[in-house]
């Protein structure tokens, strides 16, 4: 990820005149020994056998910083009609065509996330149940808005909250409880709107997965300096059907996907800022070797987005430990394209420094967001679970541990009783975690995930004829969490091509969507004994999109391409997204419960695992 290798194209802009995507000229950041040959060292040579080819490089600052697309400062005041629409006819005034190419960085994503959010809240408040772990979160997150903490609820809550005459039978005796709060902590916010209903519990998540529909496609536009593909991003992700479920669902793994999109993107806005302000540093003081690279706000931001990702499930210290890896990496290449003559020293310097900082930051957000708990009464069974677990304890580590005694103990009295009731608290939890191998209907093996083998029936009923809307002698109503297949297998094929990118072409951009799909994938096969489920899988999503994205822009071609070879590619690429299209249409009524014929609902399971 430190070396840096552009994709065909030149840098420019992607106008519609220029009929399509505009891949940027990002050479790769380690200057040419002045003793060598350019592309001619050991290195290069052995990577020219499997096709690596260098670039013609541009300057220092267009290396750091490759311009963007379009937008206020990039695109010029009047910009040319463009020739398609000419060819259809319709010319649109100067000044709004000007107008629209100017904001069509924002314009663009708008228009798909808008698309996006038709799709989630039509008909969000059905079905009328609590599917899956919405029997959990829905109700704690009602207890959390109440009282600051989960609390236990009687076997009959979820009929009741459910009943045309609803009553909720809400007690503030603590629940034992696995997950940290952020996510019911939102899920509860829509509650506190729109009243403990399905629409209540789901309207905050659905929020959240179109806000996250915007954000894949700047980030995407910002990755591939390509407003078009940035769309495609967006609508892929729109279109996803495991993304889609999850957006309509009160769970807790797309509010993590949402969080760590949004940490990768605040990661990518510092990157670009970062090396902006070499490049004007450059211009006064040559070489790389300072101390300081800057204030860095958005790797601020992007440490609070793993905060709160941490403070809604644990997978989510993974991803922080992996992203503070990508920065470094960064930081290590942007060095060395400012002519550093020690840069890994000065990326070691860099990295110690993000490093501990990150983690003051994701560790401050996270102990933050157990406010209510903290609030709550440290009198036996008056407050949240375990918030009395040190009132009357001496403040000693364990004596003995997992039978064995301690050769020494500390003395934590020091620590505020609330404090040690909290870690005894994460310490049950992490028992509860790394112990949980009860065996269930719809677990799967991360290995089957990019393969869609065993996705998870989140709710099924089989009505009859005349029941909810039947109209043959028997019918299905399911929803199904699976992605879209064509989608996925394709995304596994890009990810290979994004490997092949990275490890023999020096692509960065390559090397960061690896780095997000490794962060949300990898982490789950050391758990494979567990019990865990695809779902779990919606978190690296937008990176799998990304890599279908990256490799839908090669196929394209770069601007200098001939007409013929845009056109074939093209067509190509617009054959793959409505392909994906397609496929999701035609999954949509198992991803929203619908009622269809059982021979209609059969014709969608594929495999025997799909039942």
């Amino acid at each position: 990820m430190s070396g840096e290798k552009s994709l065909e194209a030149p840098v420019g802009v992607d106008h519609s005149e220029q009929d399509g995507a505009v891949l940027p000229d990002d050479a790769a950041p380690v200057p040419v020994p002045r003793t060598a040959e350019p592309g001619r060292t050991g290195w290069r040579r052995g990577l020219e056998r499997f096709g690596y080819r260098e670039s013609e490089r541009d300057g220092t600052a267009e290396r750091l910083v490759p311009p963007m697309p379009d937008g206020p400062g990039v695109t010029p005041h009047r910009v040319p009609p463009s020739p398609v629409l000419l060819r259809l006819g319709v010319r649109l005034p100067d000044a709004l065509w000007s107008w629209l190419c100017r904001w069509a960085g924002w314009l663009g994503p708008l228009a798909v996330a808008l698309f996006a959010g038709v799709l989630r809240f039509s008909g969000l408040s059905g079905p009328n149940a609590m599917i899956f772990d919405e029997t959990y979160y829905a109700k704690d997150a009602y207890s959390l808005w109440q009282v600051g903490y989960e609390t236990s609820w009687p076997d009959d809550a979820n009929g009741k909250i459910l009943s045309p005459q609803q009553s909720i039978p809400f007690r503030t005796d603590p629940s034992y409880i696995v997950h940290p709060p952020v996510g019911k902590w939102l899920i509860g916010l829509g509650e506190q709107w729109f009243g403990m209903n399905p629409f209540g519990w789901r309207f905050v998540v659905a929020v959240l997965g179109t806000l996250s529909v915007l954000m894949i496609a700047r980030i995407g536009r910002r990755l591939f300096r390509s407003t078009l593909l940035g769309c495609v991003a967006g609508l892929l992700l729109a279109v996803d059907g495991l993304h889609f479920v999850m957006s309509r669902s009160a769970l807790l793994d797309l509010v993590v996907m949402f969080w760590c999109l949004a940490a990768f993107g605040f990661l990518l806005l510092d990157r670009d800022r970062t090396r902006a302000l070499i490049a004007r540093r450059l211009e006064h003081t040559p070489g790389g070797d300072w101390l300081y690279l800057g204030w860095r706000p958005y790797r601020l931001a992007a440490g609070v987005c793993l905060g709160l990702t941490l403070a809604t499930k644990w997978s989510g210290m993974y991803i922080l430990v992996a992203f503070w890896l990508l920065g470094a990496c960064w930081d290590l290449g942007a060095r060395r394209l400012a002519g550093s003559r020690h840069p890994w020293l000065w990326a070691f310097w860099d990295a110690m420094i993000a490093g501990p900082l990150l983690l003051v930051i994701t560790v401050a957000v996270y102990i933050s967001t157990w406010t209510g708990w903290f609030m709550s009464s440290a009198v036996p069974g008056k407050g949240g679970y375990g918030r009395d677990w040190a009132v009357h304890r001496a403040g000693l580590s364990p004596e003995f541990v997992d039978g064995i005694r301690m050769p020494f103990q500390f003395d934590m009295s020091w620590v505020p009783d609330a404090l040690r009731s909290l870690w005894h608290y994460h310490a049950t939890m992490y028992d509860f975690h790394v112990g949980l191998t009860s065996p269930h209907t719809y677990q799967s093996n991360p290995w089957s995930w990019l393969l869609v083998g065993r996705p998870v029936s989140f709710s099924y009923e089989s009505p009859k004829l005349g029941q909810s809307g039947c109209k043959v002698a028997e019918c299905a109503s399911e929803v199904l969490g699976i992605g879209t297949p064509l989608l996925w297998w394709t995304g596994l094929i890009a990810a290979l091509y994004c490997l092949y990118r990275w490890l023999l072409q020096r692509d960065w951009r390559a090397g960061a969507i690896l780095c997000g799909l490794a962060a949300g994938y990898l982490p789950w096969f050391m758990y494979s004994e567990r019990t865990i489920f695809l779902f779990y899988a919606v978190v690296f999503v937008p990176f799998l999109v990304l890599a279908v994205t990256m490799m839908l822009g090669a196929l394209i071609g770069p601007v200098t391409a001939s007409r013929d070879r845009r056109v074939i590619g093209g067509t190509a690429a617009g054959l793959i997204v409505l392909l994906v299209m397609w496929n999701f249409l035609y999954f949509l009524p198992i991803y929203t419960g619908q009622t269809i014929p059982m021979d209609d609902w059969r014709a969608r399971m594929w495999f025997t695992s799909w039942i």
